[in-house]
């Protein structure tokens, strides 16, 4: 007898057959994109971030030089690129000249290390072992570098290897900063281009909506992350300079890097409030007007953080602060923005499905 379901079952097994294999085929031509796409990722999201940063500068910029793009894109550039490297390069100098004269003196046998103030003998726990360190180094350089060699020779590793990645990232930053601007001259397509493929994800209403949530949701933690940082780190720079503390750039540099990884400054400002009290001679009114100084510019951050984070977004900011937080401890600087956007359209997401359901169950009766 013949089975009446056999034409059914081959053409199941046909169409079965068809999508397993266009499946397979999907997932293959992703997995080659996303494996030519990798090497260039950090640097092309970057540039991503740095455009739509930046969009809002070129556009006022455009309408000043007549509506030009190309020249708006090339002067952003320029500016970019003398604000990113001229820094560096002084950075970079400020370096070489205290390590080569340090190096000469170190040759030359002097000792270029002040010795310890008797007062550090009395400090608890470590005060002991300082002291006689430090009286160490300040006697004998030579002779107490040459008997910690190995941890001198771990120290000098890192410090290549840190330098390195900071001359790694500068050239990055660069190569995404030209990259943005090339984006930002093709701003409108791309724009259009991404709010289409929001409204292909999840329609027409919400894909818009979406799409200016993740622009105002980068520019609100760089102004309210990467922004407040630099700025603290320009005023601490300044009072650095002005208490004449040695490696003031440097120092200025890791109070950025502070207030990028949302460390407060504080753990800065005590330690050298401590050393201008401590250790300097300077007079006592000169000492306090420095002091408040730097109290202000180190708590500087509170004040500025909640006007400049969050604003403009319409999620509450310790939503983007945790995305940020977490983003960056999970994916370094980059997840900054990355873990902020995310978790602001999921935050979005999920109200907007409570909200529906909510409404469904309300009108049911």
């Amino acid at each position: 007898m013949e089975d009446p379901y056999e034409g059914l079952r081959t053409r199941l097994s046909h169409d079965l057959m068809q999508v397993a294999l266009r499946a397979l085929l999907v997932v293959l031509v992703l997995w080659i994109c996303a494996k030519l796409f990798l090497p260039f990722a950090p640097l092309l999201v970057w540039a991503l971030i740095l455009a739509v940063t930046l969009y809002p500068l070129y556009q006022r910029l455009m309408v000043k030089v007549g509506g030009r793009p190309r020249l708006s894109g090339i002067i952003l550039a320029a500016l970019g690129l003398v604000l990113l490297g001229l820094p560096t390069v002084m950075l970079g100098i400020s370096l070489v000249d205290h390590l080569g004269s340090s190096l000469a003196a170190w040759r030359a046998g002097g000792g270029t290390i002040p010795p310890p103030d008797p007062a550090v003998r009395d400090w608890p726990v470590v005060g002991s072992a300082l002291h006689d360190y430090w009286l160490g180094l300040s006697e004998n350089l030579q002779e107490t570098l040459r008997a910690h060699s190995d941890t001198v020779r771990t120290a000098l590793r890192r410090l290549v290897n840190g330098t390195g990645g900071v001359i790694t990232t500068v050239f990055t930053f660069t190569g995404a900063l030209l990259i943005a601007v090339v984006m930002m001259i093709y701003g409108a397509q791309g724009s259009d281009a991404a709010r289409r493929i929001s409204i292909a994800l999840v329609g027409s209403e919400r894909g818009t909506n979406l799409q200016h949530l993740a622009v105002v949701t980068i520019r609100s933690v760089a102004a309210g992350v990467i922004g407040v940082a630099f700025v603290q780190a320009l005023l601490l720079g300044l009072g650095f300079l002005w208490a004449d503390v040695p490696f003031a750039g440097v120092w200025a540099l890791v109070a950025l890097v502070f207030g990028i990884i949302q460390l407060p400054a504080i753990l800065i400002v005590l330690p050298f409030l401590g050393w201008l009290w401590g250790f300097t001679e300077g007079e006592v009114i000169s000492n306090s007007l420095i002091t408040a100084y730097f109290f202000v510019a180190g708590l500087s951050d509170n004040v500025m953080k909640p006007l400049l984070l969050g604003r403009g977004v319409d999620i509450p900011m310790p939503v983007v602060l945790i995305g940020s937080l977490g983003g960056m401890i999970w994916l370094g600087l980059i997840g900054l923005f990355l873990g902020s956007v995310i978790l602001a359209v999921a935050y979005q997401l999920f109200w907007a499905w409570v909200n529906r359901e909510a409404e469904r169950h309300e009108r049911t009766p």
